[in-house]
């Protein structure tokens, strides 16, 4: 029987989610036999992944159906359908959840993303969640945005679970440790239980790659004269992604040995995980496991669509490499100011938050067009 390398992963020290949920996985088995016997301990899902889920697919008729006969809005209907999948994949992860003393097992579903800007809908909207869905191994996706910052300390003061999503620079995931570590100190100042609460932080990679590639591939498209230049700029290509990410974990390795981590630590508090995110490779030309391979460590987390589990079940090379090379991957970072390569990387992070966050509403919008068409189908003459 070949191995599945999804399997040798948790032995160190990370665990592997998937970046898919729909109810056809829920109710074929696939979902089940994926946590059961694959090695998959956690589900993220967004607004692209339901669009895809639900847009032309009849398995959710009956409820559209029904949701038209209640009455409900467009929205409304959009919700019970989702809920009820999130609740489904909660059920299932639940054994994970409670073998693993709370570290794994989450299902993670986002707040509107037409929200990101709006710190008190933000928080409205998370506890809505939490309630309505009604399962303690929940996790509110919230982006990390600047409004969106403030709200996860709340949500996390009020004993939610957050994942804090669309990270991309250093600095943002370092502010995303001290929402967490304010949030629960808030909630630890209230005399209440700080050890039942998890979180973690969203660090998004291929996107980087992809914006930043583009730029050196417009450059070398330009013709460069001086082939030691040229050099430079191929260095670059394919590599920002994870060395920024394992720059990251450098940080999170600093955080956790702070003297305001250690208090938390010793009245129960989980560590925040780094979660990788954004990992399908899109280049071709690139490994289609490079955003796994590479970034195998303790304390964290690797989210992958559905081709990447099946192709690093096969292939992956498994090895702790996240506190590898961490030298090269500063220089690297430090290269992008060299006037010959001069890519702003502070700008392209900046970039690829507005970026993600209208990359969530456009299917959102999307999704909720598709159901109202859907809706007059289906709706009684």
């Amino acid at each position: 029987m070949a191995t599945n390398h999804l399997l040798e992963i948790k032995q160190y020290g990370q665990s592997i989610w998937m970046d898919n949920l729909s109810r056809d996985i829920i109710q074929s088995g696939e979902l089940r036999d994926l946590v059961e016997n694959q090695g998959i301990s956690g589900i993220t899902s967004n607004p692209a992944i339901f669009e895809k889920a639900i847009a032309g697919n009849v398995i959710y008729d009956a409820d559209i159906e029904a949701g038209v006969r209640a009455g409900l809005p467009t929205y409304k209907i959009y919700e019970s359908l989702i809920f009820a999948d999130i609740r489904s994949a909660c059920d299932i992860l639940r054994p994970v959840y409670e073998a693993s003393n709370r570290l794994d097992g989450y299902v993670s579903i986002e707040v509107p993303p037409t929200i990101a800007h709006d710190t008190q809908a933000t928080i409205s909207e998370a506890r809505r969640y939490f309630q309505e869905i009604g399962r303690e191994n929940l996790m509110i996706k919230i982006p990390g945005t600047e409004a969106g910052l403030p709200a996860v300390e709340q949500v996390i003061a009020e004993g939610m679970n957050v994942n804090i999503t669309l990270l991309f620079s250093v600095e943002s995931y370092v502010n995303t440790a001290w929402a967490y570590i304010r949030g629960l100190e808030k909630r630890a100042s209230g005399g209440e239980d700080i050890s039942k609460i998890a979180s973690v932080a969203s660090f998004f990679l291929s996107r980087i790659d992809n914006n930043i590639d583009a730029k050196i591939d417009a450059k070398l498209k330009k013709g460069v004269d001086d082939i030691a230049v040229e050099a430079k700029l191929r260095a670059v290509k394919g590599k920002v992604a994870i060395a920024n990410a394992k720059i990251a974990y450098q940080e999170y390795q600093k955080i956790i040995k702070s003297d305001r981590w250690q208090a938390l630590a010793a009245k129960g508090a989980k560590v925040q995980r780094l979660l990788w995110a954004s990992t399908s490779t899109k280049n071709p030309s690139y490994s289609d496991v490079m955003y796994v391979d590479e970034l195998i460590g303790r304390d964290t987390v690797n989210t992958l669509p559905p081709a990447t589990i099946k192709a690093c079940a096969d292939h992956c090379n498994v090895g702790e490499r996240l506190e590898t090379s961490v030298d090269e991957a500063y220089k690297l970072i430090e290269n992008l100011k060299d006037p010959d390569i001069n890519i702003a990387i502070d700008t392209v992070m900046d970039e690829l938050l507005v970026e993600g966050i209208d990359k969530f509403i456009q299917p959102f919008q999307s999704l909720m067009n598709s159901l109202e068409e859907k809706i007059k189908v289906l709706s009684p003459v």
